[in-house]
C-alpha cells in the first residue's frame, strides 16, 4: 500500500524546485546587477597612486613589442623595490597597446577580473558549503562540489553576490593601480579551489568507496598532487602581481584545520592523520615564513624602517586592532563616511586607553579567536570566516610598516566575513518561522544597501571633480582628499587666473597644507600653480613646506613634490626663487635618499649650472641605489659632458651588468656614442 505523506511531501518538492532554479539563475544575474552597478564608473579619471605607477610611468607605455621593452616594462614598477610585480606591469603594458591612456579601457578590465573572481567566490564557497554541512558532515570523502544540493548553491550564490557588490571592495575595480590586488587574489582563490578539490579527491580514494583498490590509490594520489601543485605556482605567479599572494599557503592551511582536519578518512572520524598534508605544510608554510621572518625582522625592528610614519611598531600594532576592527563594521554596515578611500587621518593609538577604543578593539579581536576554536566543530564554516578574515590581516595589519589603513587591503578578507555570516541569515528550514524570516530580511537588506551605496560611489567616481567633492566632503580631516580637491580644481582651471576654478583651489590646498601631518604636496601644488601663472608666491608657503622637510624624514609624496618643482623650473614654465629651492633642498638631504640626491643633481645642472654640484649629486644616488640603471645613464651623460671619459666608460661597463633581458640596450647604445663623440 501506498504511503501518501501529504501535504508536508507537496511543499518539501516545491521548495527543492523553486531552490533549483534559483540556484541556476542567481549567479548569472548578480553578474550582471553588478555589471550595470559599476558601469558608471568605468567613465571616471586616473587617481592618486595611478599616475607614478601607470600614467607617469614611461616603462609601461611602450611604442613596440620587443623583449627588451617588455622586461624593461616588466621592472618598472614603483611600487615594489623587491618583487616588482612584474604581470601586473605587463597587464598594464596589454592595456596601453589596446587603449593607450583612455582609463575606460582600464577600469573595464578592472571590471572583469572583479567578475572572474566573483565566479571564483561562487565555486569555492559552494564547496566549503557542501563540505561543511552537516548532510555531509559524516560523508564528505563522497561528495563532490557538482552534487552540491541546492540550498548550499543558493548559498554560495548569495556569498559571490555580496561579495561582489560589497562597497569595500569597490577601490580593487575602479582604481586602476588596484589591479595588482584583485589579480592576485584570481590566483589565490584558483589555488584555493584547487586544493579542497583535491583534498575531496584525495578523501575519496582513502575512504570506503565502491572503486578497486587501484583506482582509491590512484585517485588519492592525483589528489595529492593537485594539492601540491595549487598551493605551489599559484602563489609564485601571484607573487609576480602582488605581494599579498604569499597568504594562499596560509588560507590553504586554515580550510585543512577547520574542514578536512588533515585526515586520511573522513574528517569527522577520529582515524590517522595524513602525513603527506603535514609535510605538505611545513614545506609550503612553516619553512617560508621562518625564512621570510629571519629576513624581515631585522628591517621592522630597525628604527630606519618607521623615519617617514607617524608611528612606531608599538603604535602600529595597538592601531592596527582598532582598524581591523572598524573593517569589519565597514564591510557589513558601510556609511559613506567611513569609507572615504584617504584615511591618512586616522588616529594613532598611543596606548590601550589613548584612544579608549584600542582596549576595546584588543578585546573583540580575542573574542573572535576564542569564537573561532569555540566553533570550529559546531560551525566550521563560520569559524573558517574569522580564520580567514583575520588570517587576511596578518600581513598588511601587524608589523610591517605600511600605511595604516586601506580598503583594499580587504579584498580577500571581506570574504572571510561572508563566509560567517551569509550562510547563518540565509539557513533554509522547514518551517518559516518568524526568526528565520527576520534573517532573511536582514540579508537582503544588507543585499540592497551594499548595491546602493557602490551604485553611489561608482557614480562619484564616474567624474574627476564629482570623485574629488565627494571624497573631500566624506573626508574633511584628511591631508590627502582636499589636495586632491585643490588639484582637481587646478586641472579644470586649464592655469587660467580669471577662472573660477583657480579661486576655488586656494581653499582646499590651504586646508591641507596646514595639517601637521601631511606631506608637502598641498604647498607644491599652490607653488606650482601660481608660479604658471604668473601670480605672487606667499613667503608662508615656502616656510610651511621647509619647515617640514626639516623636521621630518621626507616621504615618497615629498620627495614627488620636489621632483615636480625641478622638472617645472627645468622647462621654464615655473620661474621659482633658486634661494628658496636650495633652501628646501638643503633641508630635505638633512635625510638624503636616492631619489632626492637625483633630483637636486637635475636642479644644480640645468637650473644653478653648477655641474660640480650635480655630479656629486648624482654619484651620491648612484652609490645609494646601484640597482636603479636611471640615475647611471644620468650620471655617465654628466661625465662625458664634462670630458671626464675615463669615469664615464667605468660606469657604462657597471651599467652594463644591469642589462637584464637586454632591458638596456638602447640606452646603452645611445651612451656608447656619446662616449665615441667625446
Amino acid at each position: 500500500m501506498r504511503h501518501n505523506s501529504g501535504p508536508s511531501h507537496d511543499f518539501d518538492e516545491m521548495s527543492f524546485s523553486w531552490k533549483t532554479r534559483a540556484a541556476r539563475w542567481l549567479l548569472p544575474i548578480s553578474l550582471l546587477v553588478v555589471t550595470i552597478v559599476y558601469w558608471p564608473g568605468l567613465l571616471g579619471y586616473w587617481l592618486f597612486d595611478d599616475y607614478p605607477n601607470i600614467v607617469d610611468n614611461p616603462g609601461v607605455q611602450p611604442h613596440q613589442v620587443t623583449i627588451p621593452v617588455l622586461v624593461r616594462a616588466a621592472l618598472s614598477s614603483p611600487a615594489s623595490a623587491f618583487f616588482k610585480r612584474p604581470l601586473a606591469s605587463l597587464s598594464f603594458v596589454a592595456n596601453y597597446l589596446a587603449d593607450g591612456l583612455d582609463p575606460f579601457g582600464w577600469k573595464l578590465v578592472n571590471l572583469i577580473i572583479h567578475l572572474l573572481n566573483g565566479v571564483l567566490v561562487f565555486v569555492l564557497a559552494r564547496r566549503l558549503v557542501t563540505a561543511t554541512t552537516k548532510a555531509s558532515a559524516t560523508a564528505v570523502s563522497h561528495i563532490r562540489a557538482a552534487d552540491a544540493p541546492p540550498n548550499g548553491t543558493v548559498i554560495a550564490a548569495l556569498i559571490a553576490a555580496g561579495w561582489m557588490l560589497l562597497p569595500i571592495n569597490l577601490t580593487a575595480v575602479l582604481y586602476v593601480v588596484q589591479r595588482e590586488e584583485s589579480l592576485a587574489n584570481l590566483f589565490v582563490l584558483l589555488g584555493l579551489i584547487g586544493y579542497v578539490a583535491g583534498r575531496q579527491r584525495m578523501l575519496r580514494g582513502n575512504g570506503i568507496t565502491d572503486f578497486s583498490f587501484t583506482d582509491e590509490v590512484r585517485n588519492g594520489r592525483s589528489g595529492l598532487w593537485l594539492c601540491i601543485v595549487c598551493i605551489t605556482l599559484p602563489t609564485a605567479i601571484g607573487l609576480l602581481v602582488k605581494e599579498t599572494a604569499v597568504m594562499l599557503p596560509l588560507y590553504a592551511f586554515l580550510i585543512e584545520w577547520l574542514v578536512f582536519h588533515f585526515r586520511q578518512h573522513c574528517p569527522t572520524s577520529a582515524g590517522p592523520r595524513d602525513k603527506r598534508i603535514t609535510t605538505l605544510f611545513v614545506l609550503v608554510l612553516l619553512l617560508p615564513m621562518a625564512v621570510g621572518s629571519a629576513w624581515l625582522l631585522p628591517q621592522v625592528l630597525g628604527a630606519s624602517g618607521w623615519a617617514t610614519r607617524n608611528f612606531t611598531l608599538d603604535s602600529r600594532l595597538l592601531s592596527e586592532a582598532r582598524i581591523v576592527c572598524g573593517y569589519l563594521a565597514w564591510t557589513l554596515l558601510p556609511t559613506p563616511h567611513a569609507l572615504s578611500f584617504y584615511h591618512d587621518q586616522v588616529r594613532v593609538s598611543t596606548g590601550l586607553l589613548t584612544p579608549w577604543t584600542t582596549l576595546a578593539s584588543l578585546l573583540g579581536l580575542i573574542a573572535l579567536v576564542a569564537a573561532m576554536f569555540r566553533l570550529r566543530r559546531r560551525q566550521p564554516l563560520v569559524a573558517l570566516g574569522i580564520a580567514l578574515y583575520l588570517g587576511c590581516h596578518l600581513l598588511t595589519g601587524t608589523i610591517l610598516p605600511l600605511e595604516l589603513v586601506y580598503e583594499h587591503r580587504n579584498y580577500f578578507a571581506s570574504l572571510g566575513v561572508l563566509l560567517a555570516v551569509v550562510p547563518w541569515l540565509a539557513e533554509a528550514g522547514r518551517e518559516a518561522t518568524a526568526w528565520l524570516w527576520l534573517r532573511r530580511i536582514a540579508l537582503a537588506s544588507l543585499m540592497l544597501w551594499w548595491t546602493v551605496l557602490t551604485a553611489i560611489t561608482a557614480f562619484a567616481w564616474s567624474n574627476p571633480l564629482r570623485l574629488a567633492q565627494e571624497l573631500a566632503e566624506r573626508a574633511p580631516d584628511s591631508p590627502r582628499a582636499q589636495y586632491e580637491l585643490g588639484r582637481t580644481y587646478i586641472i579644470y582651471s586649464h592655469y587660467d587666473p580669471a577662472s573660477l576654478y583657480t579661486r576655488l583651489a586656494y581653499a582646499p590646498l590651504e586646508k591641507a597644507a596646514s595639517f601637521p601631518e601631511s606631506s608637502i604636496l598641498p604647498q607644491q601644488a599652490l607653488i606650482f600653480m601660481n608660479s604658471r601663472m604668473g601670480l605672487p608666491l606667499k613667503t608662508e608657503w615656502w616656510d610651511s613646506m621647509i619647515a617640514k622637510l626639516k623636521e621630518r624624514p621626507p616621504g615618497v609624496q615629498d620627495e614627488s613634490s620636489l621632483v615636480a618643482l625641478v622638472q617645472c623650473s627645468r622647462d621654464g614654465a615655473c620661474p621659482l626663487p633658486t634661494d628658496r629651492m636650495i633652501q628646501a633642498f638643503q633641508a630635505a638631504l638633512a635625510h638624503p635618499t636616492p631619489r632626492l640626491q637625483a633630483a637636486y643633481a637635475d636642479y644644480a645642472w640645468n637650473v644653478l649650472d653648477d655641474h660640480a654640484l650635480g655630479i656629486r649629486m648624482i654619484e651620491s644616488a648612484v652609490k645609494g641605489a646601484p640597482s636603479e640603471p636611471a640615475y647611471q645613464v644620468t650620471m655617465i651623460r654628466m661625465l662625458a659632458s664634462q670630458e671626464q671619459r675615463d669615469e664615464a666608460i667605468k660606469a657604462l661597463n657597471r651599467l652594463r651588468l644591469l642589462d637584464t633581458g637586454g632591458r638596456l640596450d638602447s640606452q646603452l647604445g645611445e651612451l656608447s656614442n656619446l662616449l665615441r663623440l667625446h
